[in-house]
């Protein structure tokens, strides 16, 4: 198959709260060219392809949270097509190592978040998942949870 669209490999941070009863969700903003309005995981492109993907997890904690992050574990990956471009995300369970999450931060240049919160309902994610969100799809298909 010979597929020009450009292809964008992004990764989205599933944290938990200590107990783990919780997991963080974000709002994307309502001018969003992707996912205006939805909720979902804190998510980043890799700066270029010599980026590993644990770099791009640490990157994303940083610039998306304001926090240090350790990877626990890939829960999954998945591919969409945007249009303009191919989109290959991948989630990743992560452990806040330091700072307490906090959106939006004063990065430039890269999407910020409106609001964020700590949640055990996955209503906004199946809505989400079913509006096109690979991060919530990837989290929900490795809880078994139908969307």
């Amino acid at each position: 198959m010979n597929n020009s669209k450009p292809i964008t490999t992004s990764v989205a941070l599933v944290i938990y709260n200590k107990d783990r009863s919780k997991f963080l969700v974000v709002k994307r903003p309502e001018d969003d060219s992707d996912m205006a309005g939805h909720w979902g995981f804190p998510a980043a492109s890799k700066k270029d392809i010599k980026e590993e993907w644990e770099e791009t997890v640490k990157r994303t904690a940083k610039i998306k949270l304001g926090v240090d992050v350790e990877i626990v574990k890939m829960l999954g990956e998945d591919t969409i097509d945007r249009g303009k471009y191919i989109l290959v995300l991948r989630d990743y369970e992560v452990e806040i190592i330091d700072g307490e999450p906090t959106v939006p931060q004063a990065v430039e240049g890269v999407t910020q978040y409106v609001e964020q919160k700590w949640t055990d309902d996955v209503a906004d994610l199946k809505k989400s998942a079913r509006d096109g969100s690979l991060c919530s799809r990837v989290f929900l298909r490795a809880n078994n949870i139908a969307w």
